[in-house]
């Protein structure tokens, strides 16, 4: 059903529906670049976050309920999206925040979680959560006024110049780094890798088919999809790079190696010639986040230039 908002100061009468099409994933992702635009590169997600994001939920929800969206006649001014755990989030442009939409986003959730819960109080047992910048004041504020309160986990957003030049990295005999290919074998060895690193974590559980659907998704590109291929054809570390063409800021994530291909320069390897190829298409800065406390990732990306320049922190509120 849809919905209506009357704001206060300018006239706007604003409404919301379910996510219903591809062209919908296209105008989010309008709007998070039109805002970073406007604003900074950290008040809002990259596209890339969304794309991830996304194909979580198409994966292991249902778009059509678990993403709603706000229109101002057919111009989308905001969105929000319930994940798994339960994560929720919602981005809105700058000039209809404080208006009511993040309230009425925050009341679809939590009319979402309690159906949830209904239907299945073990998988949705858990405290909602939401995460935000620290340097994000308004956004803090929300959520403590709606009873959030901040956990532990932290990480670092990390952003790193491609005016700086990239290195070159020798690869173990028999390797090789490229793009993924559309070969449905690929594809599946692609999948395998993913669950290994991911697993046991809700990210990840994603089929092979998944991952070809995945491939097909708006955003994704495959010659950013960058693959460490071992000499018996195992995809042994990747990458998957995203591009804000309107802010030319890329994304980096997810990111990984194989247990077995660890400690051998591979995932440095497919980083760098990410970046090469983000700088070939017009990117001018580079952005990754990884875990505050995951001192590996820090210096992986530390040695690829990366620095730390914002932090993201999460708020929960018990049920």
């Amino acid at each position: 059903m849809d919905s209506k908002l009357h704001h206060a100061g300018p006239v706007r009468s604003v409404t919301s529906r379910p996510h219903e099409t591809e062209a919908d994933l296209q105008q989010m992702y309008a709007l998070l670049m039109e805002a970073r635009s406007r604003t900074n590169d950290w008040r809002y997600w990259h596209v890339g976050e969304l794309a991830f994001t996304f194909f979580m939920i198409d994966c292991h929800l249902d778009p059509r309920r678990h993403v709603r969206l706000w229109h101002d006649g057919k111009k989308l001014v905001g969105y929000a999206t319930l994940n798994d755990d339960p994560f929720f989030d919602w981005q809105v442009l700058p000039e209809y925040e404080g208006q009511a939409v993040e309230s009425e986003a925050l009341a679809w959730a939590d009319g979402l979680v309690a159906e949830l819960r209904a239907e299945d109080a073990e998988r949705w047992k858990g405290p909602m959560v939401v995460g935000t910048r620290i340097d994000n004041a308004e956004r803090t504020a929300f959520l403590e006024q709606h009873g959030f309160q901040r956990r532990e986990y932290v990480e670092v957003n990390m952003l790193r110049s491609l005016s700086d030049p990239i290195g070159e990295q020798e690869l173990p005999p028999g390797y090789e780094i490229r793009s993924m290919s559309d070969n449905a074998n690929e594809v599946r060895r692609r999948a395998e890798a993913h669950r290994e690193v991911w697993r046991p974590w809700t990210v990840g559980d994603v089929t092979d088919e998944q991952y070809a659907r995945f491939m097909r998704m708006p955003g994704y590109e495959r010659d950013l999809d960058v693959v460490a291929v071992a000499p018996d054809g195992a995809i042994a570390a990747y990458v998957n790079g995203w591009l804000d063409p309107v802010n030319r800021i890329g994304d980096f994530g997810p990111v990984g190696a194989r247990e077995a291909y660890r400690r051998q320069g591979l995932t440095r390897a497919v980083l760098l010639e990410c970046l090469r190829r983000m700088k070939a298409r017009g990117m001018d800065r580079v952005c990754v986040s990884t875990g505050e406390g995951n001192a590996a990732a820090r210096g992986l990306y530390e040695s690829v230039g990366f620095r730390v320049v914002n932090r993201y922190v999460e708020y929960a509120r018990a049920r």
